[in-house]
């Protein structure tokens, strides 16, 4: 080749290489933060009207953290070709019978069977009374609750992503549900519990009173808070790294340390 073309390769490959170096960048990026998120809010009984919210603060959190988004209300797409493009599932406030139909049931259960993610939220707890092993994933089903108000929250073990970066001892606001069962019976890792003392818990006072836990269970990661009742929740930086932090334990995306024996 002559030197005029050695040179005119030489000035081509300067254009081009940055384009190909460019390129594969991206996709390590794009590769990076591949995990997706179905949040489902879908709801059969009473419905909160910060379930818009809630849908719209995890899409923000996707977009902010690298990570992929769908939100539905429709139960059909609980199905195991669907399913299996999620690490992780969020019910949002789901209440009632969300997953109406027995092929819906089975497609979830099959899904965590297989190693996917639950991140319940709120009334999350307040949802398939009639199917035991959603209770069991959820680990324990909504009783009653007093009125909103202020309360303190014990934040226990740091080193769950839900916990890092928030106050061992967290005054919020929020509507605190009692649960008909205790969770640790369940098996789970509590992660955070009401100071009874700090609020009116009500007819429903447990004494020893878990608000946010996980576990795994039945193949898969599984995890719930107790607190979002309200709009308010949604644009509260604190609220959501405790979200955020659910959401990257059970799509695998960080540590899951939730043996009932952790620290």
């Amino acid at each position: 080749m002559s030197r005029k073309g050695l040179l005119a390769l030489a000035a081509l490959t300067a254009i081009v290489a940055p384009v190909f170096a460019g390129a594969a960048a991206q996709a390590a990026v794009t590769d990076d933060s591949a995990f997706r998120v179905l949040v489902f809010g879908k709801t059969t009984a009473f419905r909160h009207d910060s379930i818009p919210a809630g849908e719209a603060a995890i899409q923000k959190l996707g977009q902010e953290n690298g990570f992929a988004v769908d939100v539905t209300e429709d139960a059909a797409q609980f199905t195991d070709e669907n399913l299996a493009k999620y690490q992780t599932v969020v019910f949002m406030s789901t209440t009632g019978d969300p997953l109406g139909q027995p092929e819906q049931k089975a497609a979830f259960e099959r899904y965590i069977e297989n190693g996917g993610g639950f991140a319940g939220v709120h009334a999350a707890g307040d949802s398939g009374y009639n199917w035991a092993w959603y209770g069991g994933l959820v680990g324990a089903y909504f009783r009653n609750h007093p009125a909103q108000q202020n309360a303190t929250v014990k934040m226990i073990g740091q080193g769950a992503a839900s916990n890092r970066g928030l106050p061992n001892r967290w005054n919020r606001f929020d509507e605190w549900y009692n649960y008909r069962t205790n969770p640790r019976d369940a098996g789970v890792r509590v992660l955070a519990t009401l100071d009874e003392t700090s609020y009116n818990p009500g007819s429903g006072a447990m004494g020893d009173h878990p608000i946010a836990w996980c576990h795994n269970y039945d193949g898969g990661r599984a995890w719930y808070t107790g607190m979002g009742h309200t709009k308010e929740a949604y644009s509260d930086p604190l609220f959501l790294k405790h979200l955020l932090g659910g959401i990257k334990m059970t799509a695998g995306a960080t540590n899951f340390p939730c043996d009932p024996d952790g620290e």
